[in-house]
């Protein structure tokens, strides 16, 4: 698998995954109910042919993570965006569950 980093501000959710030499198009990302899924399958094949033999040589590498979201993901806005081997997506937060400023509140007689 490879390495996931995983952030958080007042707004948003944010998870990097570094996927050097993955293209954009070998990524799927899925959202079910409350389970995140991200996975890629990339098949690679090298053939040389020489005078006397003919060496072939096949790569399968795939991962699949899966992330349980919380409830105060907004799970209708997510977004992703892919870039220089970086998969980043963007969870925002509901805006019931964003903090509040603190406020004042005036005691009656």
């Amino acid at each position: 698998s490879p390495a996931v980093n995983i952030k958080e501000n007042e707004n948003v959710f944010f998870l990097d995954f570094a996927l050097p030499g993955v293209d954009k198009s070998e990524v799927n990302i899925e959202l079910e109910n409350d389970l995140l899924t991200i996975s890629t399958e990339k098949e690679t094949s090298e053939t040389k042919e020489e005078v006397n033999y003919t060496r072939r040589e096949f790569h399968f590498n795939s991962f699949k993570r899966s992330f349980k979201l919380p409830k105060s993901a907004d799970k209708d806005n997510v977004k992703a965006n892919h870039k220089n081997g970086i998969l980043t997506i963007e969870i925002p937060k509901r805006e019931e569950a964003k903090p509040k400023p603190s406020r004042k509140i005036a005691i009656g007689e």
